[in-house]
């Protein structure tokens, strides 16, 4: 690895030059919408587990077009309520696996909703939560980044962000959880997924927390990025060289950078200067149009691994912190 982006003060001046989509705030609010009018009752199932500290529940709530989700709910046994609660989301390509790989935050004394992100999950961490593709969605490369990129409205991000702000909105329905202590978290794709959920539900989030996250300044990360997800994107306008213009418009509307201006929560970013997979600038073009109080972490000799444990233990302590716990 090698430092290939922006130098560190141009980063912490960097602005993406990519406006939002027309009509972005009414696609959201009409997709949410839709999602909430489809929505079902949540569906808890107690698990048994031998985490003797732990009370581990098989979580079903309604995300994209009241399509199910799975996700785990650990919470901390015997812990009086009610608790706050950290709502994580998972790196690309990984799915839920087990309850007994989400631990941190039950330590820190958290209630902890994992949800599970569809379709996802062949590569690590196997997923329990098939994506019901919509028809004629068009051709893609392998994975998930050009899936459904004729239009915002097929495209797979389109469902996954609604998931993931529905795993927000699913927490008020929980049992024994304040729902004035939400926390949002995750890394790479997941700190993507964070960001989002916390843009779409500004009122309804009170700290923020991602990690290297992914889709950050999308038109800039694919040209400066030789590595995968964003390769896939080249992938596919090499075997599709017509569909660039309508592609990158898709891709606009899943551009997180557009969502955390929408943040009103206290938020935590990190970044690391090699990071091919989630290019700092993109990672730093998102964090410069936060409005409220932010910080950012910053790993000079880490790649993707951003931070690693010192991170988890810095995302715990400002979570804390912003929660008053």
């Amino acid at each position: 690895m090698a430092l290939f982006d922006l130098t560190l003060p141009e980063l912490r001046t960097y602005r993406s030059t990519a406006p939002a989509p027309e009509g972005f705030d009414g696609f959201w609010e009409r997709t949410l919408d839709e999602a909430r009018a489809a929505a079902k009752p949540v569906e808890l199932a107690e698990v048994p587990t031998p985490l003797r500290g732990i009370t581990t529940y098989d979580v079903t709530f309604s995300g994209f077009a009241g399509q199910p989700v799975k996700a785990w709910l650990n919470v901390p046994a015997g812990a009086p309520g009610p608790l706050p609660l950290a709502i994580e989301f998972i790196g690309y390509g990984g799915g839920r696996g087990l309850p007994i790989d989400w631990l941190i935050w039950n330590a820190a004394g958290y209630a902890h909703l994992v949800m599970d992100t569809r379709g996802q999950g062949g590569n690590w961490r196997g997923g329990d939560t098939p994506d019901r593709d919509l028809d004629g969605a068009g051709p893609s490369a392998p994975g998930f980044l050009t899936r459904g990129a004729r239009s915002p409205e097929t495209h797979y991000y389109r469902r996954l962000f609604t998931d993931a702000a529905r795993a927000v909105e699913t927490a008020a329905e929980l049992p024994g959880v304040d729902t004035s202590k939400l926390v949002t978290t995750g890394k790479s794709q997941g700190g993507a997924l964070s960001i989002a959920a916390a843009g779409l539900l500004p009122d309804r989030v009170a700290a923020v927390v991602a990690g290297v996250p992914f889709l950050c300044d999308i038109r800039r990360a694919v040209t400066i990025s030789d590595s995968f997800p964003f390769q896939e994107i080249v992938q596919f306008l090499r075997a599709n060289p017509e569909k660039a213009a309508r592609t990158f418009a898709t891709l606009d509307h899943f551009d997180v950078v557009h969502l955390a201006r929408r943040i009103v929560a206290p938020a935590l970013f990190s970044t690391a200067l090699m990071d091919t997979v989630c290019p700092p600038s993109g990672v730093f073009a998102a964090y410069n149009e936060l409005t409220g109080p932010k910080e950012i972490e910053v790993y000079e000799w880490d790649g993707h691994d951003g931070g690693r444990s010192f991170f988890d233990v810095k995302a715990l302590e400002f979570a804390a912190s912003v929660l008053r716990l």
